[in-house]
């Protein structure tokens, strides 16, 4: 084996076991960062035939261009670039060198597409479609009310366990991305549901059972996301709401209504669970949108621009 192959092959498992040891990146994540960087390496080994610690800006950006010129979408190059980044921060970690060829580059741009989010009036339409007089109703709308007040992802929603609640602070715990956890205020109507649900689950289900999950399904055990996706789905239709809708749509509302009601960008990442504040800042987008359509609204005559007299 050629010796700077070698030592692009011993810094991929230091840097494997990084990522999936102390970053707890998901596995499918892990094997994307990999992946990219296996191609990379071999870029490089190819046109310069240099170790890791040789590489320079030039390089990284020439592997860039030919992302470029190969059709790559802007979004393949910038996880591609994201990648390269952290491998090269990791070596700095390592000191394996003094600064990262990767620090001064520029992620390409690329437009973003912004997310559907339902007004309040809209989410209390879904909801108020659940039927509160069953067991699976109450269930379902304690859900949903828990998935749109607190900002849930789906799978953060299903894994939420007994022990995960504590009421008395007005909390709950909620295990993210990599298994970091957070704390999410809980509204009093989100309580008073989970609450009303918990009995039923306590009639319904062997309290002998295992199940730490606070929502299960019919056989008492944990809820699924695709099931989580088809009580939303359903009880839009029921609604009448036309837009497409899933769990994410909720936590998208959730943040967009916490920037319209005044809180900081840094306050809706804390709550969301953002390790970056960059995925946060496309809510602001949203927020702006929000504003230029109300005083459309309220001004007929608005155009959004500059007056043809100005």
């Amino acid at each position: 084996m050629a010796e700077n192959t070698k030592k692009w092959e011993e810094a991929g498992r230091r840097y494997r076991t990084y990522i999936k040891l102390e970053k707890r990146l998901a596995a499918n994540t892990v094997e994307s960062y990999m992946s990219d960087l296996r191609h990379f390496a071999h870029y490089i080994l190819r046109q310069w035939d240099v170790g890791p610690r040789k590489v320079e800006r030039e390089m990284i950006e020439r592997y860039l261009g030919l992302l470029y010129e190969r059709g790559s979408r802007k979004t393949s190059q910038a996880r591609s670039l994201s990648g390269i980044r952290s491998f090269f921060n990791f070596l700095l970690l390592e000191e394996k060198i003094e600064t990262s060829p990767a620090e001064f580059i520029t992620t390409p741009k690329f437009g973003r597409q912004l997310p559907d989010v339902l007004t309040t009036e809209e989410i209390d339409r879904i909801i108020a479609a659940i039927d509160p007089t069953t067991a699976k109703g109450r269930r379902d709308g304690a859900m949903l009310e828990v998935l749109y007040s607190c900002g849930l992802r789906a799978s953060e929603l299903t894994a939420l366990r007994m022990s995960d609640l504590f009421f008395g602070e007005g909390y709950i715990r909620v295990i993210g991305k990599g298994d970091k956890q957070r704390l999410v205020p809980v509204s009093t109507t989100a309580r008073q549901k989970i609450r009303r649900w918990l009995e039923d689950r306590g009639d319904l289900y062997d309290k002998n059972k295992k199940e730490d999950a606070v929502f299960l399904n019919n056989r008492g055990g944990k809820l699924t996301r695709v099931m989580v996706f088809t009580i939303i789905k359903q009880a839009a239709r029921r609604a009448g709401i036309d837009k497409r809708i899933s769990p994410h749509t909720f936590r998208h509302s959730f943040a967009t209504h916490l920037l319209e009601g005044g809180a900081s960008i840094r306050q809706v990442q804390e709550m969301l669970g953002h390790e970056s504040i960059l995925t946060t800042e496309i809510y602001t987008h949203l927020d702006r949108e929000h504003l230029r359509r109300t005083v459309e609204e309220h001004l007929p005559n608005f155009n959004g621009g500059e007056s043809e007299e100005s």
